[in-house]
């Protein structure tokens, strides 16, 4: 069963969201095969996720867990209710306005999500690292009007915005004030009539680097955001209720959005939120609180997998990887020292979740999986024909969800025929599993983190001892990759350890700090085409 043709009526007052997104002969094949991905026209994702749980037979149960405090289903409508009161009372927004959120994960984060659903917003969640110019990029190609921010993040968000005169409202949380978010929605009601949204309206904008390092919008509707807690979740990992889940992916990232918040919560459980870990406070914290189901990436099972066998963690039982390859011998580090066996999974930006993975006996080491129940997945050669078992060509995907960038002519390259072409080149066995191989574009995957190498040669030029360089990836047993920069120096400037360090510190002041060259290493020249183009396969080649 495919999706009809014409859209439904939008709530949205703002139609940039349903303005800006690709003509309808450019997205991707839309398939609804299972009785449970057959929505209703209108839907408001944050009422089918919160609101049937808060007003039912869990409005006292737990929602969100921190180390300090518990909030209830209850607890977490009436505030972001209130929240989305201050909103549309006192920040003028109309439904279909974009909203910025920007915290580390705590359950404020979580009521400014939801808020933002209910008054019929847009929510654009950015990682709390990204720098100033990073977020006026996003805050200009959204067009964002409104933002809510942990105070503790004001500085750059305020550079941001004196570049950025659409963004009229920003409220702050976390500094007890008296202009504090909090304060605000201390003197609401909580009474709150949400936005009649349409199924197809857009719900979500999360951002992600390409190639080129310019950010694309992915755009995923109310339906979509519901389709993935109908179908990873359910069908493969198997939450329910009862679950406590935990794990170290940012809110800002799909995959902890999901993991997080949308599936614990859908399904009756809670989440625990934690702002930051390290391997030893996750695994204490796993142990003490009786953690069920865990939600991070290779390299920190890597980390935990040497420290587990000091914890008790007999109350895990589902342990979920995604975000790069899961190397085999840290699968099997992992399941020696804890029983449990990873689930490991790819996804996307673009197509909201994972849809490929395996689970309990279905696992093979080594593979990733199979498609997950609602999605069609396939290794297609250049001319869009299958590949043969063990033969590597591009991955192609098709479900529920799929790529819809924000006005970005990327679009024709990720959609063709109907599929979603990831990026990544697979090959599928004679048992129909689909096994990793690499990135078929010059993408950097360090310890889950999408990293566009030419982004950090832009700010590395920026420098004056710089007169030419490349970053690609380097392969690395703990992150999978890191960022390795190829410089040539300007004359003057001697290639040491001293440079190294200033550089590396040069490229953590003008972008996000994850995003550094974690190897420098000096060059006379840089191998070029005879038209002067970058040869960055000849650098990839020497690892």
């Amino acid at each position: 069963m495919n999706i009809q043709t014409s859209m439904s009526p939008s709530a949205h007052a703002d139609s940039f969201a349903r303005d800006h997104l690709p003509a309808r002969e450019a997205w991707p094949e839309l398939r609804f095969e299972r009785p449970e991905l057959r929505f209703p026209e209108r839907l408001n994702c944050a009422a089918a996720i919160l609101d049937r749980r808060a007003r039912g037979a869990w409005s006292g149960r737990p929602a969100l867990v921190t180390p300090d405090a518990t909030w209830s289903y209850r607890d977490l409508l009436l505030q972001a209710n209130r929240i989305a009161q201050v909103l549309v009372e006192d920040m003028g927004l109309v439904a279909g306005n974009r909203v910025l959120l920007r915290a580390p994960n705590n359950p404020l984060l979580a009521a400014c999500w939801f808020a933002a659903l209910k008054a019929g917003a847009v929510p654009v969640p950015t990682l709390p690292m990204l720098r100033a110019g990073e977020l006026a990029t996003v805050l200009d190609k959204a067009r964002i009007s409104h933002a809510l921010c942990d105070a503790r993040l004001h500085e750059e968000l305020e550079t941001a915005r004196r570049r950025c005169p659409a963004l009229k409202y920003v409220g702050y949380f976390g500094h007890g004030g008296a202009d504090s978010l909090e304060r605000g929605a201390r003197a609401k009601s909580g009474e709150f009539a949400n936005a009649d949204t349409a199924a197809d309206d857009v719900a979500l904008i999360a951002f992600t680097s390409g190639t080129t390092g310019v950010p694309k919008g992915t755009m995923h509707f109310h339906r979509d955001v519901i389709a993935t807690c109908e179908c990873f979740p359910r069908h493969t990992v198997g939450m329910k209720s009862g679950d406590l889940v935990a794990g170290t992916p940012s809110l800002a990232f799909t995959y902890g959005l999901g993991g997080l918040l949308h599936f614990p919560l859908y399904f009756g459980a809670a989440s625990l939120l934690v702002e930051r870990y390290t391997p030893e406070s996750l695994l204490e914290t796993a142990s003490r609180m009786r953690v069920t189901t865990l939600f991070t990436g290779p390299t920190m099972y890597h980390a935990l997998a040497a420290l587990a066998g000091s914890y008790d963690l007999a109350g895990l039982r589902a342990c979920i990887s995604a975000g790069e390859a899961l190397p085999v011998a840290t699968r099997a580090a992992w399941e020696r020292a804890t029983g449990v066996k990873i689930i490991d999974g790819i996804g996307s930006s673009e197509m909201l979740y994972i849809f490929i993975a395996a689970a309990g006996e279905d696992i093979r080491p080594g593979a990733t999986g199979k498609p997950v129940p609602g999605y069609r997945a396939a290794v297609l050669d250049a001319q869009g024909e299958p590949c043969a078992p063990g033969v590597v060509g591009r991955l192609a995907v098709k479900g529920p969800t799929g790529c819809r960038y924000l006005a970005d002519p990327r679009q024709a390259e990720y959609v063709e025929r109907g599929w979603n072409f990831t990026g990544d080149a697979y090959l599928v066995d004679e048992e129909g599993y689909f096994h990793y191989q690499s990135r078929t574009d010059d993408m950097i995957i360090s310890a889950g983190y999408n990293i566009a190498g030419p982004e950090i040669e832009s700010v590395l030029l920026m420098h004056p001892a710089v007169a030419e360089c490349a970053a690609v990836g380097w392969p690395d047993e703990r992150r999978g990759e890191i960022v390795k920069a190829y410089v040539v120096l300007r004359r003057g400037h001697a290639g040491d350890a001293t440079l190294v360090k200033t550089l590396q510190d040069f490229v953590k002041q003008h972008i996000a700090p994850y995003k550094y060259p974690r190897a420098i290493e000096f060059m006379g020249d840089l191998p070029r085409t005879e038209t002067g183009k970058l040869q960055r396969y000849k650098l990839r080649a020497h690892a």
